[in-house]
């Protein structure tokens, strides 16, 4: 998926791209520019024109006639610029889907059919189909007069703390993703405090891996035995997965315990709320510095208190989990926001969707382990005709 908010186009204007000055296809929904593959394509760029500005999935897929590899694909993920829009689009941002076979409050973890009357499938909840629609660019005007909620053009934290908003209200539209122009941040607060809430990605390993360099040194130098330090340390690097899907599921998804009043929703906004409400926001991923200190400070003094016998041996436990919170937030950011190997790209779908399908499941980002666990595990989503 690309790391930004992509637009829509009609299919009359895919079909005005094709010639070799600007060379559009699609796959299904989605709009790809190859006009700089036009010259480089194997069977030559005459064989690529002749599809220009048309759908080019029966043609990849047909053996007969050209069967393409993987690479191919990841060729077209590159080349990604945008989405089909549908005829109805009012229709298929409000639809419902026919039948949902999952959960009873209406969330789709299973097979999907969309009925007759819809264009195409859309999860109630959230108002969203597929991954792709978390990089469908909001038209943040309409956005406001329909929903009434958040005005995506003025500073956010004043409409939140001043809206008057229902926790039930709240919680529905907060978790129906937007995707503010440009891939930019949205203003949250329009004044002095604004660059505070941007962290870029490259803050965390910068800051950080230092801190647990040093304390992993300090810590080897105490124990004096390697085997000990690296058994420390690997298990608070294991405990951070446990910690992971506690904080994720039981701090940040703290829905249903929230409480009904403005303090408690700007606090739920501020430390996760905004992620699922704008989730391609490169700036409002990952965890800025002083809120990491106020919520890692805890940790540190339990580690010290669990392991009070050895001063050292909590250090080694304590940067092992720092070095896991690491590899979380460097994941999670990714996930969002890169493209990535065939073989992570599993875990990519599985997180995107907890944005587009289910809030209330798929809590884990490293990894899937306490999912399988404690059976909150999302299960890949089949649609069918």
């Amino acid at each position: 998926m690309p790391a930004r908010t992509l637009p829509t186009f009609t299919r009359a204007e895919v079909e005005s791209h094709a010639s070799g000055a600007s060379c559009f296809v699609t796959i299904g929904t989605k709009v790809y520019d190859v006009t700089e593959f036009v010259d480089d394509h194997p069977g030559g760029g005459d064989l690529l024109l002749e599809y220009a500005g048309k759908d080019v999935e029966d043609i990849l897929k047909d053996p007969t006639s050209h069967p393409h590899s993987e690479a191919a694909y990841e060729v077209l993920d590159e080349s990604l610029v945008g989405f089909v829009a549908p005829e109805n689009a009012d229709n298929v941002a409000n639809g419902f889907a026919s039948h949902l076979n999952g959960k009873a409050n209406g969330t789709a973890n299973g097979t999907v059919n969309a009925g007759a009357d819809s264009a195409t499938w859309v999860h109630p909840r959230t108002g969203m189909s597929c991954e792709e629609d978390l990089s469908r660019e909001t038209d943040f005007n309409n956005d406001y007069k329909k929903h009434k909620f958040l005005d995506l053009g003025r500073p956010l934290f004043p409409q939140l703390w001043y809206g008057g908003f229902s926790k039930e209200f709240y919680l529905d539209q907060v978790h129906r993703p937007r995707h503010y122009k440009g891939g930019k941040s949205a203003p949250l607060f329009g004044n002095f405090l604004e660059p505070l809430t941007k962290t870029p990605w490259w803050v965390v390993p910068g800051l950080w891996m230092p801190c647990v360099f040093y304390g992993t040194y300090l810590a080897g130098q105490g124990l004096n035995d390697f085997t000990s330090t690296a058994s420390y340390w690997v298990f608070g690097l294991f405990l951070w997965t446990f910690i992971e899907y506690c904080l994720h599921r039981f701090l940040f998804h703290l829905d249903d315990y929230l409480p009904d009043n403005r303090v408690g929703i700007t606090a739920h906004f501020l430390l996760h709320g905004i992620h699922h409400y704008l989730p391609m926001d490169k700036y409002r991923l990952v965890m800025p510095p002083v809120l990491f200190v106020v919520l890692a400070t805890p940790f540190w003094k339990l580690a010290q208190a669990v392991f009070s016998y050895n001063w050292y041996a909590g250090t080694a436990v304590y940067c092992g989990g720092i070095f896991g919170y690491i590899c979380y937030d460097m994941t999670h950011y990714f996930l969002h926001h890169e493209n990535l190997p065939l073989w992570y790209k599993q875990l990519k779908r599985y997180h995107l969707q907890h944005h587009f399908l289910d809030y209330e499941l798929g809590f884990g980002v490293t990894s899937k382990f306490w999912d399988k666990i404690f059976g909150t595990e999302l299960q890949p989503l089949i649609k069918t005709k």
